[in-house]
């Protein structure tokens, strides 16, 4: 007994599995988190080394290289990368997406262990953690505030972070433009002088005066603390703190109190990092949210929570959303969603129009929510996100799952016209139709089992996909051999197509079939001939694969660029903030802009020649008309025009503008265009590297060139005089300790205020330590007591140093960064910039692509092998179904036309070949073997009852006629919305849709003829 003769025996058990699988699966809906794309962890690991005083050549060669040879023998490495810079060096481990990261971790800190005994002494402790380049903020909320600085940065520490951090989905709080609160020491240098006390006299006054001590009393019965309240904590008592000696001598002569000599202030530490919002003066709470959690639904809770804080914002405050890349999440999935419910009412007209019956149509879209919905339960099970890659499985889904129940269906219906009674027909169409029913979801399903072995972050994804959408088909055909044939044999009715539109479909059917009859005589008279020709197509249609452009993602107008501006080496903080405002008021102009969140010194601090940019647009459709050509700009339109703007700020800077939609795909950067060249000397790789920019800004096809090298950045080396500082009796120690307090600044203590603790730091007065010479006005004390002018035991040198020496892999390396111009695809510009690189390097000097370059590279190797995989797991499939070595080749005939009206739709409609159109070719390998397969399984059932070949030829093919056109034409159907997309994230959409209806048209036309006739001239020679 089959499952449908089950099935309609057993009415009620069909209809509970029907009922199971969409309470099950609906259930499981809602449990589903929303990502933009698939969650994907890149595990990588950071040690961070710091060695006070060494040169980035010392940091490199003593200390980085030692590690780094200890690091390869460590399971699961990619790629190791390195930076070493003045006093300390950054090393980064990438490695394979299977490895454990905890496991991992362990290892990387016992080779780091074990390498300890031959570093050098002075080395702090290495601190080793683990990262996730993917653990970025999805929303900034900027906070503003009319007050002082110094209450804003508390406000938002020790308020506003900590109610943020209990919102449900949240992991971490991200404050970006934030100085936390200290008491600033601010020395005064002359006033030290006049009273010969020197920084380290302030310091130990500080540290012996500013002290709290804690005891226990107890005895038999009882127990009390003891504390000694010997800290201050305000400004005003610490400006009368006492300094009580001269190097250890007692003053006596008189009190000398700290206000005495220096300026006490309750203000904040070091500015390393200015944030702005619009241009004003913020603070960012950077949002960042648990793996697998709902990223919309995070951001919803957290601007819910933020709603709730503003009606408790002291006066004065204000906080709104600077960033929030959910929109475009939430937008672009619901979207998809709207495209999957329009691609189901398309296929229902292409069903009503072939079927010419209601009840048969809603027999076959019963089908959708069984499968689709039921493929929750499947995509929970698997632990998946709703996201761009499962979505777009379901929307594609959509054509597909009918397919079985129509096959079902219409065979039932022919019977039911022959003159078969319900249940009869029921039967006897479902057991006929069965084994091409399995054989064609077999055959699809098979396609995606060599996704199962693609390495790397897109085999994640693809991953993703190909389980969604065979979970998809297969619930499908259960459905089809369960319910389908059930419903056939209770409610189908055979009606007569008496509407207007309905009957002129049911004559064009019955003229196509007429058509059809007599071209597949004529193609079997002249077997031959069409299969040569066929190939002969194929093979022309080859040549529009080269002109076609080929990228990793197409880029989306998702309303977001990333600007970054960089100024010379050595700007100040103060220089590129005074260059950041122009630059606001420029980007600020521009009508299509609806905010900024502006970072001067990078987002981590530090880096004081960086700016950084958040810029949010407005919606394409408020975007105003461009002057010059009467359109709204899109996003990269834009980018274009606004970088010429910005290169007029300043020739000294650098502009580069990213689209942030084709990041996330690797542990880089995300730039298009990535490249390292590496070789043994710097200084030969920092001139190539400049050369190598240069050729490529020549050649008009590339532009935001950047490079990670750095120019030499202006220091000052103070030199010790030993013989001088030995007479004066002044040790290099003391000259060390005075430079790093008064111009560095140092941490003295600390105090406490409302509950929190907060650092103490000494430093000289901002006024005294603007210039070089400045430093010799310092004073230090010698072994006897007395003070010693610096000058007179220093020498001063001011050179170009390195401020930074980058390596890959254990050799030295800069990387090239850039995007592509319009005029060329990223496979194109790649290729480009590597000639240029190689034509000019020097031999022994290498070029790699990197980061965007090398994944798109590799997944497009994984792809084009996952295809040659998918055809021989087909054809093994296949050949186990019809146990027969050439009846697959049959079958896969119509392959190669599915790959030729792909490329050439998207060559005609001007859209590239990336991983979203190549989603359509796995995908057409499963689709086009149906019709195939519809043909050779009813012709074979003709040849078992002994129909000669031909005639059974000429009889199956235009009896499968109508099913092949209903399959093909639905799956076309439901690829339409998503091909006339507009909404976010269409650019995704738009050319995976236009390959399958390019490859659908052209495969299912040629199908018609060439597999008959292949069919034909193979079967008649074995007989």
């Amino acid at each position: 007994m089959t499952l449908a003769d089950l099935s309609i025996k057993r009415p009620v058990f069909a209809w509970m599995l029907f009922w199971g699988m969409i309470l099950f699966g609906a259930m499981s809906f809602l449990k589903l988190g929303i990502s933009q794309m698939p969650d994907v962890d890149f595990p990588v690991i950071n040690i961070q080394l710091t060695m006070q005083g060494a040169s980035p050549e010392v940091m490199e060669t003593n200390i980085v290289d030692i590690i780094e040879d200890n690091l390869l023998s460590v399971e699961g490495v990619k790629e190791i990368n390195s930076n070493s810079s003045y006093g300390q060096a950054n090393i980064q481990i990438e490695f394979d997406l299977s490895r454990n990261i905890d496991a991992a971790l362990q290892e990387v800190q016992t080779k780091v262990a074990q390498a300890q005994k031959i570093l050098p002494t002075t080395l702090d402790p290495p601190i080793i953690t683990k990262t996730n380049p993917e653990d970025t903020p999805i929303m900034f909320i900027a906070v503003t505030s009319t007050g002082t600085k110094r209450d804003l940065m508390v406000y938002v520490r020790d308020v506003l972070k900590s109610q943020f951090s209990t919102v449900e989905g949240v992991s971490q709080i991200y404050l970006g433009g934030f100085a936390d609160r200290n008491l600033r020491i601010w020395i005064d240098e002359k006033k030290l002088t006049r009273l010969e006390l020197t920084v380290e006299d302030v310091i130990n006054a500080v540290q012996r005066e500013h002290v709290e001590t804690a005891g226990l009393l107890e005895n038999s019965s009882t127990q009390k603390s003891v504390r000694s309240m010997g800290e201050v904590n305000t400004v005003q008592s610490f400006s009368k703190i006492r300094i009580p000696s001269r190097g250890g001598t007692p003053i006596l002569e008189k009190s000398i109190f700290l206000k005495d000599v220096a300026e006490v202030e309750d203000g904040l530490e070091d500015i390393r990092r200015i944030s702005r919002l619009n241009g004003k003066p913020a603070v960012g709470l950077g949002i960042l949210k648990q793996r697998g959690t709902n990223a919309v639904q995070v951001a919803k809770s957290v601007k819910a929570k933020m709603n709730q804080i503003k009606a408790q914002l002291p006066p004065g405050y204000n906080m709104e959303v600077s960033f929030d890349s959910t929109l475009f999440i939430e937008e672009s999935i619901g979207e998809l969603e709207f495209i999957l419910i329009l691609s189901v009412f398309t296929t229902a007209i292409v069903c009503f129009l072939f079927l010419g019956s209601w009840s048969s149509t809603w027999n076959i879209l019963l089908s959708i929510p069984t499968s689709i919905i039921g493929s929750f339960l499947v995509m929970e099970i698997f632990g998946f996100t709703l996201n761009t890659f499962t979505l777009l499985a379901l929307s594609l889904a959509i054509g597909i799952v009918v397919d079985d129940a129509i096959m079902v269906l219409e065979n039932i219906v022919r019977h039911r016209e022959g003159g078969a009674e319900k249940v009869t027909a029921a039967r006897k169409g479902a057991r006929q139709i069965t084994f091409a029913a399995i054989a064609t979801t077999l055959s699809i399903v098979a396609i995606f089992l060599p996704v199962v072995f693609m390495k790397g972050v897109i085999g994640r994804y693809f991953f993703q996909f190909g389980v969604t959408i065979s979970a998809t088909v297969l619930l499908s055909l259960l459905e089809a051999l369960t319910l389908t044939p059930m419903r056939a044999s209770k409610y189908l009715e055979i009606t007569s197509h008496t509407g207007k539109i309905t009957s002129k479909i049911a004559n064009l059917l019955h003229f196509f079939d007429k058509i059809y009859a007599r071209v597949l005589k004529i193609c079997l008279q002249n077997r031959l001939i069409v299969v040569s020709g066929s190939i002969l197509v194929f093979a022309l249609s080859v040549w529009t694969f080269f002109p076609l452009k080929k990228e990793f993602v197409p880029s989306m107008d998702q309303s977001r660029l990333f600007v970054k501006v960089q100024g010379k080496t050595g700007s100040s903080m103060a220089y590129m903030d005074e260059i950041a405002k122009k630059v606001e008021a420029v980007v600020l102009s521009e009508g299509e802009v609806l905010r900024i969140f502006s970072s001067v010194g990078g987002m981590q601090g530090g880096q004081s020649n960086l700016l950084n940019i958040f810029l949010t647009m407005k919606d394409p459709k408020d975007r105003p008309k461009n002057k010059e050509t009467g359109k709204r700009l899109s996003q990269n339109e834009f980018a274009g025009v606004l970088r010429k703007k910005l290169q007029t700020v300043s020739p000294d800077l650098k502009i580069s503008i990213q689209d942030l939609s084709t990041r996330g795909f690797t542990a880089s950067r995300g730039y298009p265009v990535e490249l390292s060249i590496q070789g043994s000397d710097w200084y030969v790789l920092a001139e190539v590297s400049e050369k190598i920019k240069s050729e490529m800004n020549s050649s008009k096809l590339f532009t935001d060139i950047d490079s990670s090298f750095q120019e030499g950045a202006p220091e000052v080396h103070v030199f010790p005089k030993r013989d001088i500082a030995a007479n004066y009796s002044v040790n290099i120690e003391s000259i060390g300790r005075v430079l790093e307090a008064m111009i560095g600044g140092v941490k003295v203590g600390q105090f406490t205020d409302g509950g929190h603790r907060y650092d103490i730091r000494v430093r000289l007065k901002a006024e005294d330590r603007e210039k070089t010479e400045q430093i010799k006005n310092l004073i230090v004390r010698n072994q006897r007591g007395e003070v010693v002018p610096v000058s007179s035991v220093v020498g001063l040198e001011e050179q170009i140093v390195l401020p930074t020496i980058t390596r890959k892999n254990r050799s030295r390396s800069i990387s090239i960064y850039a995007n592509p111009s319009n005029k060329i695809g990223q496979k194109e510009a790649i290729d480009l910039a590597q000639k240029i690189a190689i034509k000019l390097l020097p031999p022994g000097y290498t070029v790699n692509p990197t980061g965007s370059s090398q994944a798109m590279s590799d997944s497009f190797q994984s792809l084009y092998i996952a295809l040659l995989l998918g055809i021989a797991v087909a054809y093994m499939i296949l050949a186990s179904q019809f146990n027969s070595f050439t009846l697959p080749i049959l079958v896969l005939l119509a392959l190669p036309f599915s790959f030729s009206g792909a490329i050439f739709a998207l060559w005609i409609f001007n859209y590239s070949l990336n991983i979203y159109s190549f989603i359509a070719l796995l995908l057409l390998m499963g689709l086009v073997k149906k019709n195939s397969i519809l043909l050779v399984d009813f012709t074979n059932q003709l040849i078992e009852k002994g129909v000669p070949v031909d005639e059974a030829i000429q009889t199956a093919s235009p009896q499968r006629l109508r099913a092949i056109l209903m399959t093909s034409i639905a799956t076309i159907a439901a690829a339409i919305p998503p091909a006339l997309a507009f909404g976010p994230g269409a650019e995704s959409r738009i050319p995976m849709a236009i390959a399958v209806i390019g490859g659908m048209l052209i495969s299912t036309i040629l199908t018609l003829v060439i597999v008959p006739s292949g069919y034909s001239l193979i079967m008649n020679r074995k007989r």
